[in-house]
């Protein structure tokens, strides 16, 4: 499942099982915060209407940047991976 916030100026898409939690690597840190990233359940189908839809975005987990990478709205190089969770921004300048 993946959850989707909407905010002023940005939406943050993340994997349900990732609130909450903690990551860091080396100089990398990553808290995927309940009150930034917990919002609505939502479908593969809403994810890639709203990665159409909105120009600031927020990705964390492995199921909701597969699939912004599977539609092509991020390349693996623009794709940091902290203990194994990636991690994607997408901003439209």
């Amino acid at each position: 499942m993946i959850y989707a916030k909407f905010h002023e100026d940005v939406v943050a898409l993340c994997d349900s099982d990732l609130i909450g939690k903690e990551f860091e690597e080396g100089k990398k840190y990553l808290h995927v915060s309940e009150r930034f990233y917990k919002g609505t359940i939502v479908t593969t189908k809403e994810v890639v209407e709203i990665l159409q839809g909105a120009s600031n975005l927020n990705l964390v987990g492995k199921e909701v940047v597969g699939i912004a990478l599977k539609k092509g709205f991020i390349t693996k190089e623009h794709i940091m991976i902290i203990q194994g969770v990636p991690h994607g921004q997408i901003y439209a300048g």
